[in-house]
C-alpha cells in the first residue's frame, strides 16, 4: 500500500486518467434490487423531514401559501438534475453514483472530489435525520431523553451540543448493522416504512380537504402581525418565493441513492431512470398536497415550523388525528435515515475498490455480500455526529456536495453526448489541436460525426459555461439589494452574462452528437442539462460563507488521503502501467522474430 510523495508528473497524469467500465464483468455485491425497490428506496430517502417539517417552516417564515409554488419550482429543478442522473445511471450501472460518472468522463481527480462531496453529504445526511428522529420522539416523551442526558452527560464547547446523546450513537449503529446484514433484507423494510409514510400522507391530505378555507389564501395584509409579510397568497414577495425553492430543494435531496444502488439492482439499464423519475413525482406531488392542505387548514403566520401536522390537528380539533401523523413522522424519518445511511458505504466502497481509499473498506461480507466494514464504520460516524454536535451548523454542508455532485453529472452527459463514439476512434486520423482549428470549428461545424476536436471543442465550451454560470449567480445573489433597485450597470452585466450563457449552449448545439444508442435519452441536449447547472450553481451561491469555509476544512483532510494514499494504488493507474509496458514490449519482440528470422 506504501504511502509517498507527491510529485507534479503524477498530479498532472490524474487530471486524464478514466475509469474503464466493464459492462459485462460480475460484481461482488448481490443483484436483488428491483424497479420498485429502487422507487421505494428513493422515495424514501427524499420523503421525511420535508413532509412533517419543512412545509411548515416555508411557509410560516418564507414564502407564505406561496410554498406550493415553491415546492413547484424546486421539483422542476430536481427532476432536471433526476433525468441528468437517468441517462448517467442507465450508462453506468456501477455502484458510486456521481462518483463513477465523473471517473469515466471527466478523470480521476475530479471523481475523487466528488465522491468525496458525497460521502459528506450522506454522513451529515445520516445525521441530521438520526438527530430529527431523536427530537421528534423526546417530543412525544415530554423531553425526558433529553433532560435525562443534560444532567448525566452535559458538554459544553463552540458548536458542539449541551448533552451527548447516546441515543442517536446507539440508533446509528443499528441501522448500520441492519443495512450490513443485506440489501435485500434493508430494501424490504424501507419498502414498508415507505408504504406506511405514504399512507399517512394520503391521510393528511384526503382528511385535510374536510377543513380547508380558501380565505387563508387571501388573508388582509390589516390580519398579519408584524414581520410575517403583507398577507395574500405571496405575502413575502416573489422572492420570498425563490428563496422558498431554494430552501424546497433540499427537500428533494435524497433520489441519487437510487443510481448509487444501481450495481445491486437486476436491471439497472431500466430500473434506474424509471425509479428516478417516478420517485420524485411521487415526492413532489406529496409535498404539493401536503403544503397546500397546511396553509388552506390554518394562516402561514400561525403554522409551527417545527412539527406543522400535529399542531393543526390540535388546532382544529382532531387530536386522533395528531398521533396517526406521528405514527407517519417516525415512519418517514427512518425510511429516510434507512435512504441516507444506505448509499454510504456503496460511497466508500466504489472508491476503496478503486484504490482510492483504504483497500479494508472494500471488502465484501462472504454471507450478506454486502460491504460490511464499510457499513459499520460509516454507520458509527454518523452516530459521532449526530451524537456530539449541533448539526444546524453543519447542515449546510451537505447542500454543497450535492449541488456540486448534480452540476457535474449535468456536465458529463453534455460531454458525453458530444463524445467520440468508440468504433470512429480506430480510424480517426491524429493530427494537432490548434487554437485555429478550435475557432473554426465552434462557428463552422466541419464535421458530421464527433472527432477529437469536436469532443474537446464540447468540454471547453462547458467549463466556459459552469465559470459564467458561478459569475452570474453570484452578481445576483451577491448584489440583491442593487437589483432589486434595477441599478443600470448590474441589470447590463447580468444581460450581457445571459446572452453570453445562451450562446455558449447553442455553440454546443451546433457540434455533432455521438449516434450510441441509450436505454434512457435526456431530451432537449444542451439546454436541459445547462439550465440544470445553472440552478444548481445558484443555489450553490445562495450558501452561507462560513459554510464554505468548514467545506475547505473537509477537502483538506480529502486531498491529504488521496494524494499521500489514493493516488499511488490507483488501479486505474495501475491498469495504464501495465497498458504501457505491454505496448512498449510489442515493437521488440517484432524486432526479435525478425532478426530470428533472417538467422
Amino acid at each position: 500500500m506504501g504511502l509517498r510523495a507527491i510529485t507534479f508528473q503524477a498530479v498532472v497524469e490524474t487530471f486524464s486518467r478514466k475509469k474503464i467500465v466493464e459492462f459485462e464483468s460480475g460484481t461482488k455485491l448481490a443483484k436483488v434490487l428491483s424497479t420498485l425497490d429502487l422507487t421505494a428506496l428513493g422515495i424514501g430517502s427524499t420523503l421525511g423531514v420535508g413532509v412533517y417539517v419543512l412545509a411548515g417552516d416555508v411557509a410560516k417564515n418564507t414564502a407564505g401559501p406561496a410554498v406550493t409554488v415553491s415546492f413547484f419550482i424546486a421539483a422542476v429543478t430536481s427532476i432536471l438534475a433526476g433525468l441528468c442522473y437517468a441517462e448517467f445511471g442507465a450508462r453506468v450501472p456501477k455502484a458510486g453514483s456521481a462518483y463513477v460518472y465523473s471517473y469515466v468522463c471527466i478523470g480521476e481527480l475530479f471523481a475523487f472530489i466528488i465522491g468525496w462531496n458525497l460521502i459528506l453529504e450522506y454522513l451529515i445526511g445520516s445525521a441530521t435525520v438520526v438527530k430529527a428522529l431523536f427530537l421528534y420522539l423526546d417530543e412525544l416523551s415530554d423531553k425526558v431523553m433529553s433532560q435525562f442526558f443534560e444532567e448525566n452527560m452535559p458538554m459544553t464547547g463552540g458548536g458542539l451540543g449541551h448533552y451527548a446523546d447516546i441515543f442517536s450513537l446507539g440508533l446509528s449503529i443499528v441501522f448500520a448493522v441492519a443495512i450490513a446484514l443485506g440489501a435485500k433484507e434493508s430494501s424490504w423494510v424501507n419498502n414498508i416504512f415507505t408504504t406506511i409514510n405514504l399512507l399517512v400522507v394520503i391521510t393528511v391530505i384526503i382528511s385535510g380537504l374536510w377543513k380547508v378555507n380558501a380565505s387563508n389564501w387571501s388573508i388582509s395584509e390589516e390580519e398579519v402581525p408584524p414581520d410575517h409579510g403583507t398577507g395574500g397568497f405571496a405575502p413575502y414577495g416573489v422572492k420570498g418565493v425563490i428563496q422558498g425553492a431554494a430552501r424546497c430543494f433540499f427537500g428533494f435531496i435524497g433520489f441519487d441513492c437510487i443510481a448509487t444502488a444501481g450495481e445491486e439492482a437486476r436491471t439497472p439499464q431500466k430500473s434506474i431512470p424509471i425509479a428516478v423519475v417516478v420517485s420524485l413525482l411521487i415526492v413532489f406531488f406529496a409535498y404539493f398536497g401536503i403544503s397546500t392542505v397546511l396553509t388552506m387548514m390554518w394562516p402561514y403566520f400561525l403554522q409551527d415550523e417545527n412539527a406543522p401536522l400535529p399542531h393543526i390537528y390540535q388546532e382544529v380539533g382532531w387530536p386522533a388525528l395528531k398521533y396517526v401523523v406521528s405514527v407517519g413522522a417516525i415512519c418517514g424519518l427512518f425510511s429516510s435515515l434507512l435512504g441516507a445511511m444506505f448509499p454510504l458505504p456503496r460511497i466508500i466502497y466504489a472508491m476503496a475498490s478503486d484504490g482510492l481509499l483504504f483497500k479494508a473498506l472494500s471488502i465484501v461480507h462472504p454471507k450478506f455480500q454486502t460491504p460490511f466494514m464499510g457499513t459499520l464504520i460509516a454507520g458509527s460516524i454518523a452516530g459521532c455526529l449526530a451524537c456530539i454536535f449541533e448539526l444546524n451548523r453543519l447542515a449546510n454542508m451537505m447542500s454543497i456536495g450535492t449541488l456540486l455532485a448534480y452540476s457535474m453529472v449535468a456536465a458529463c452527459v453534455l460531454i458525453l453526448r458530444y463524445a467520440v463514439d468508440e468504433p470512429e476512434k480506430k480510424f480517426e486520423d491524429k493530427e494537432e489541436l490548434t487554437f485555429k482549428k478550435y475557432f473554426t470549428q465552434m462557428f463552422h461545424r466541419q464535421s458530421k460525426i464527433p472527432t477529437t476536436l469536436t469532443a474537446s471543442v464540447v468540454a471547453w465550451l462547458v467549463l466556459a459555461y459552469f465559470c459564467t454560470a458561478f459569475i452570474f449567480s453570484g452578481l445576483i445573489t451577491g448584489f440583491e439589494k442593487e437589483l432589486e433597485n434595477a441599478e443600470p450597470w448590474l441589470l447590463s452585466i447580468i444581460c450581457v452574462l445571459a446572452i453570453v450563457l445562451i450562446f455558449l449552449l447553442l455553440m454546443v448545439s451546433w457540434q455533432p452528437k455521438s449516434s450510441a444508442e441509450l436505454t434512457f435519452a435526456v431530451p432537449l441536449v444542451p439546454w436541459i442539462p445547462g439550465l440544470s447547472i445553472l440552478v444548481n450553481v445558484y443555489l450553490m451561491t445562495t450558501l452561507p460563507s462560513h459554510t464554505w469555509e468548514y467545506y475547505a476544512y473537509w477537502m483538506l483532510i480529502g486531498f491529504a488521503i488521496y494524494f499521500v494514499y489514493g493516488i499511488w494504488n490507483s488501479r486505474e493507474r495501475a491498469s495504464n502501467k501495465n497498458r504501457e509496458e505491454k505496448e512498449n514490449r510489442l515493437p521488440h519482440d517484432k524486432n526479435d522474430n525478425l532478426s530470428e528470422s533472417h538467422m
